[in-house]
């Protein structure tokens, strides 16, 4: 989920940049240290919006820069435990694929995708079916459900996002599409 908060936090302004410590300044310094930034508390940071308040400077001994303490607004997007999300399938691997949502990417776990066998299809980057025609490949729309996460604020790279498409109405966007005719149509035929 997006959301707008307030944070705060300190820059360091480089002697170069002294006589210029704006709002747009910071920002940029700001923006440049956070924006990507994964956070167990507010999530991965996706912008730094407006900067609201710079405090007073305070120099380190054996540090060339002055650092400031910044109060500003920030989006960022951190997925809720079982939170229905649609994301795009951005990688397929052997064990399932993974899902871009927002900012970070999540991993629909093969056995998460389907109650069908699903075989990796390496040459066409798919997971295939043996049982009827539907395919997940890059590029395809899925909705999905967030069901574990782990966070690591050191290394945002090793952050884990754990989905699922084994629920009612999740799942590939085309067979959420043929599963609704499919319902419409047996619907159709038992009022007859």
């Amino acid at each position: 989920m997006y959301k707008r908060v307030r944070l705060k936090d300190t820059v360091e302004v480089p002697p170069e940049h002294l006589a210029d410590v704006t709002p747009q300044r910071v920002k940029r310094l700001l923006q440049d240290k956070l924006e990507g930034r994964m956070d167990e508390e507010v999530g991965s940071v996706v912008s730094v919006a407006d900067v609201h308040d710079i405090g007073e400077g305070t120099v380190l001994p054996g540090r060339a820069g002055v650092y400031y303490e910044a109060e500003f607004d920030a989006i960022t997007f951190d997925p809720s435990m079982q939170e229905v999300v649609d994301g795009e399938v951005v990688e397929v691997v052997e064990f399932g694929a993974f899902v871009g949502i927002g900012p970070v990417d999540g991993l629909l776990h093969v056995s998460q995708i389907s109650d069908e066998y699903l075989a990796y299809d390496g040459e066409n980057q798919q997971l295939a079916s043996t049982e009827s025609n539907r395919t997940l490949s890059v590029g395809d729309s899925v909705r999905v459900r967030v069901v574990t996460k782990s966070i690591d604020e050191r290394n945002p790279r090793d952050s884990k996002i754990g989905l699922t498409a084994k629920q009612p109405g999740l799942g590939k966007h085309g067979w959420l599409e043929a599963d609704r005719q499919a319902n419409t149509a047996t619907t159709g035929a038992e009022g007859e």
